[in-house]
């Protein structure tokens, strides 16, 4: 299983270019199966930009989240409040060996109906099947980049050469 998220293309950028290491949500994914997020930059880009390999998942108030996570968020402490506002809980995903599209794809021609959508959505199968498998997605560790929260080495993400609308 695997999901579309839909994320502005700000903080898109920021997870392209390594400043963001987790994506925070509000809700979380009830299948516990997900194996591979694809990054759906929102208006005005409206492309499936990269795809990404599920870390850990935390569940936390957003005040635990930002004191252990703030600094991997992208975001500044301003606007990560303004989003959690009301919100008891909150989720961070941990986003590991990322593969950046060269040629983002459309979702509109990868899959029929497409609708974007608000939060996330459920894929039954790989957009890309010979490229979102864990064992076709390379990546390096990083000796001068930063490190998670736990002190392990963060894997640099790679660019790839397929257009993603294959």
């Amino acid at each position: 299983m695997n999901v579309i998220l839909s994320i502005k293309p700000k903080y898109a950028e920021l997870i392209l270019n390594g400043a963001k290491r987790y994506e925070f949500r509000k809700y979380i994914f009830k299948n516990k199966c997900v194996e591979h997020t694809y990054i759906y930059a929102t208006s005005p880009i409206k492309k499936i930009i990269g795809v990404f390999e599920l870390g850990s998942i935390i569940r936390d108030s957003p005040e635990a989240l930002w004191k252990q996570l703030g600094h991997l968020s992208g975001m500044n402490e301003a606007e990560f409040f303004l989003y959690f506002q009301d919100a008891q809980i909150g989720f961070a995903i941990e986003i590991k060996y990322i593969e950046i599209f060269n040629d983002p794809g459309d979702p509109e021609g990868l899959i029929p109906g497409f609708i974007p959508p608000q939060s996330f959505c459920y894929l039954k199968h790989s957009l890309f099947p010979e490229c979102a498998a864990k064992n076709h997605i390379e990546s390096k560790s990083s000796t001068t980049g930063p490190t998670s929260h736990d002190s392990q080495p963060m894997e640099k993400s790679i660019r790839s050469d397929r257009p993603a609308s294959r």
